[in-house]
Parts: C-alpha cells; sequence; structure tokens
C-alpha cells in the first residue's frame, strides 16, 4: 500500500505503528537526548523545540531555543530534542531500498521552514537504521528525513516534491514574485507558505 499523505497513512496504518508519527517517542527510540514539555534539560544549551506530532509537515512550530533547566514555558505538546548539524537529506526507500535521495539547503538565519532549494543525490546512499526495519518490515514505502546523518522523522510515503520525476525543486515562497527562471518550469503546488515550485 502506497499512502499519499500522512493525514492517509494516519487513519490506515496499524495502530500499533502510530508512534512513528511521534517525533519525541521515535527520537527516544533512537537514543537522543530528548524530552517533552516540563522534562528538565539535562544541561544548559541550545535543543530544538518542535510539536510531538505534526502531520502538516513544513517544520510548522519548529525552532532553536536556549534552555537552562526548565521547560515549563514551552507549549504543551512539543518537545526539545539535542540539535544535530550537517547535510538535511531526504530519502525515499521501497521495501528498504533506497530509491530517491535529496538534499535541501537553506540560508542559516531563515525559519526552519524555508528552504532555497531541494536537488537530487545521485551517488548518497543512506541505509535504513537496522533498529527500525525489523519493526516497520510491512510497509512498502517509507521516507526518511536525516540532519547529519541523525534520523529526525519518518513518513509512510514517498516525497511529494519530486513527484513530477524532476531533479531540483525550489520552493517559491507567498512573499515571493513568480519569475520563472530559464531551463525551469513552475509548477502549483501550495503548502505552508508556499506557492509551488520551480522545477526541472
Amino acid at each position: 500500500m502506497k499512502y499519499d499523505s500522512d493525514s492517509q497513512a494516519w487513519l490506515n496504518i496499524n495502530h500499533a505503528d502510530l508512534w512513528v508519527f511521534d517525533k519525541l517517542l521515535l527520537s527516544k527510540r533512537l537514543g537522543y537526548t530528548c524530552g517533552p514539555t516540563g522534562v528538565n534539560v539535562p544541561v544548559p544549551g541550545t535543543y530544538i523545540v518542535r510539536p510531538c506530532i505534526n502531520l502538516l509537515g513544513m517544520g510548522i512550530g519548529a525552532r532553536f531555543v536556549n534552555l537552562v533547566d526548565c521547560t515549563d514555558h514551552l507549549p504543551p505538546g512539543y518537545f526539545w530534542c539535542e540539535v544535530f548539524t550537517g547535510p538535511h537529506i531526504s530519502v525515499d526507500y521501497y521495501k528498504g531500498q533506497q530509491i530517491l535521495a535529496v538534499e535541501g539547503k537553506r540560508n542559516l538565519d531563515s525559519p526552519l521552514w524555508k528552504f532555497l532549494q531541494w536537488s537530487k543525490l545521485d551517488k548518497v546512499e543512506v541505509k535504513f537504521p537496522d533498529t527500525l526495519s525489523f519493526l516497520l518490515k510491512n510497509y512498502d514505502y517509507i521516507n526518511a528525513e536525516y540532519i547529519g546523518g541523525n534520523l529526525i522523522e519518518l513518513h509512510f510515503r514517498t516525497n511529494p516534491d519530486f513527484k513530477y520525476k524532476n531533479t531540483v525543486a525550489i520552493p517559491v515562497w507567498d512573499d515571493e514574485v513568480i519569475d520563472i527562471p530559464d531551463g525551469y518550469t513552475y509548477v502549483f503546488d501550495p503548502d505552508y507558505k508556499r506557492k509551488g515550485f520551480y522545477i526541472k
């Protein structure tokens, strides 16, 4: 079964596997330093704070926060986690085998949802974590997001931004004028603060 969206998957997958949508439970299972609102951080520092569950995607609500000890002031339903650095890579798998890998680029001072471009990677292989392979063996299609090689989220679908058989996707945000660059095609594909993409 191939799902078109996270909401469709939520309604149809085995109830025992719904933990996959909870990024806090996923992070805890992977051994990351993390906890929900109301659990103190182990050491002062900068953490990524975001909703435990966000089926809308796009990094909605995610931000870096300097936390000293108490986290009671964070919104209910959010969690904090150690920060990973390095390339942001999105990988599609079919029956455990990689079928697509793309890398996202953004300005470091931009909001976490505001990417400049996603580009297909032809020579990068990212193995799906062995610790999760057995647990999710009944699902044919899985999309996994990594930062610096660290898995940060999973989806029971493929990457929707590359459904056009494109190799590049440049988001066009709501505050930008559509001015199609040479060699690109514009596709209307609205999402959170996004009008569509320039693709090629």
